[in-house]
């Protein structure tokens, strides 16, 4: 299995931008993928997940209502619709393939696959 997260760049507070999270070697229908985000000298942070169960959406407190994210079975590709970026946004951000039970969701050594990361960086 392998993860390609795609989509970060360089953007001024108040943009938009959209990860994308291509699956291979798997269909994506087998794992719950989540985005995670790591900012220099912090610890990785849980950003999103969709389930691979019933398609349950989670987000963490510092995105909600700003970020979005999707899944098209059809591409194995899952995206992360980021709007209203600030610059507290700024970080490395990896997708990540597994499953974890429900009440795990948020915890990222419950996932064994990982794409290389996607610089997202915001401008004030």
């Amino acid at each position: 299995v392998q993860l390609q997260a795609s989509g970060g760049g360089l953007v001024q507070a108040g943009a938009s931008l959209r990860l994308s999270c291509a699956l291979s070697g798997r269909t994506l229908r087998f794992y719950t993928i989540a985005w995670f985000r790591q900012a220099p000298g912090e610890e990785r942070e849980f950003v999103a997940a969709v389930s691979r169960n019933d398609g349950s959406i989670y987000y963490a407190d510092s995105v909600k209502g700003r970020f979005t994210i999707s899944r098209d079975n059809a591409k194995n590709t899952v995206y992360l619709q980021m709007n209203t970026l600030k610059p507290d946004d700024t970080a490395v951000y990896y997708c990540a393939a597994g499953n974890p039970i429900t009440s795990a969701t948020m915890r990222p050594h419950l996932y064994s696959y990982w794409g290389q990361g996607t610089q997202v960086t915001v401008s004030s």
